[in-house]
């Protein structure tokens, strides 16, 4: 058994999970601390291609409190896993400099398979007993989502794809109204649509659709009408896909005094949770087009994602 640290650094927030890793073959992980901080790392870089320095204080100060965190809770090793808005910067090495400097290890910034490698093994750890397989697991982030298809019972993906589409990146691209128009709905369905149809994704035997990050949390709490953001209530619940469109289409048309009212939203995602909407809605539209011969059995929703899986890597 191992205290490791895991940490994920992505467009919108950076996540640290402490956990005790039991080796290869072992019981699942055992949550020390879970923390997250949105830190919109990745604010502009669709337009400028750069990381800007307040978003780098913003990201760096994070990495400090999380390196107290390491230190007090005696983690034995520490992974940090890096991830769109890296990948796209022009002066990543800045970013790279800097993190190296506080943790004291090299972080990577991983390829788009990679990331959707990590997310499909966090997701499938603690998939429901008998969910049927195969399964797509869907990572929406905040500058790229990672669809990934595969057994839930092995930890090899048979086949997955990144995407240049998350939450900020669509966000700051189309969404500029207060609600978005539906000419700028219009314009970013289409380049979701679009980006799908690239993917070219083995779809047509899979059984199970498996969303995981804070947007597709998010809306599966909206779908649940909670009155608080309950990870236990939001963990493997399993809805009908017009629950589903329903919650985003209610997200997305939403102003932004209406979603910050609502009592699950954290801060972080107010200004971004319509682009994140919008994303899943189609995606899980896509799928349902692509498995019409055998349906899904549901919409899953897991809140074990990428960190998990980069934990799940150091056993």
């Amino acid at each position: 058994m191992t205290r490791a640290a895991a940490i994920d650094c992505g467009t919108n927030s950076i996540r640290l999970l402490v956990a005790d890793v039991p080796g290869a073959g072992g019981a699942a992980l055992d949550d020390v601390v879970r923390e997250m901080r949105v830190v919109r790392l990745g604010q502009g870089v669709d337009r400028t291609g750069r990381l800007s320095d307040e978003a780098l204080a913003r990201t760096f100060d994070a990495a400090r409190d999380y390196a107290r965190l390491c230190e007090r809770h005696g983690a034995e090793r520490i992974r940090f896993v890096a991830t769109s808005a890296t990948r796209d910067a022009e002066n990543r090495q800045d970013f790279v400099d800097g993190i190296r400097g506080i943790l004291g290890v090299e972080p990577e910034v991983v390829t788009g398979e990679a990331e959707a490698a990590l997310s499909f093994a966090g997701a499938t750890s603690v998939l429901p007993e008998g969910t049927p397989g195969p399964v797509v697991v869907v990572d929406i982030g905040g500058g790229s989502t990672e669809l990934v298809v595969g057994d839930p019972r092995s930890p090899v993906p048979e086949a997955s794809v990144s995407l240049d589409m998350g939450c900020v990146r669509l966000t700051e691209r189309h969404l500029a109204g207060d609600p978005p128009s539906a000419e700028q709905e219009a314009a970013a369905r289409a380049d979701v649509r679009r980006l799908l149809e690239s993917a070219a994704l083995p779809l047509d035997d899979v059984r199970s659709l498996v969303g995981v990050a804070g947007s597709v949390t998010t809306v599966t709490a909206h779908a649940l009408v909670l009155d608080a953001y309950d990870p236990a209530r939001i963990h493997g619940s399993v809805l009908p896909e017009d629950a589903v469109l329903a919650a985003c289409d209610s997200l997305l048309s939403a102003t932004r005094e209406e979603r910050a009212a609502m009592p699950f939203m954290h801060p972080g995602r107010i200004d971004v949770i319509g682009g994140g909407a919008l994303v899943w809605s189609e995606v899980v539209r896509y799928v349902s087009e692509r498995t019409s011969g055998t349906g899904t059995a549901g919409v899953v929703t897991s809140e074990h994602d990428i960190l998990d899986g980069i934990a799940i890597a150091l056993a």
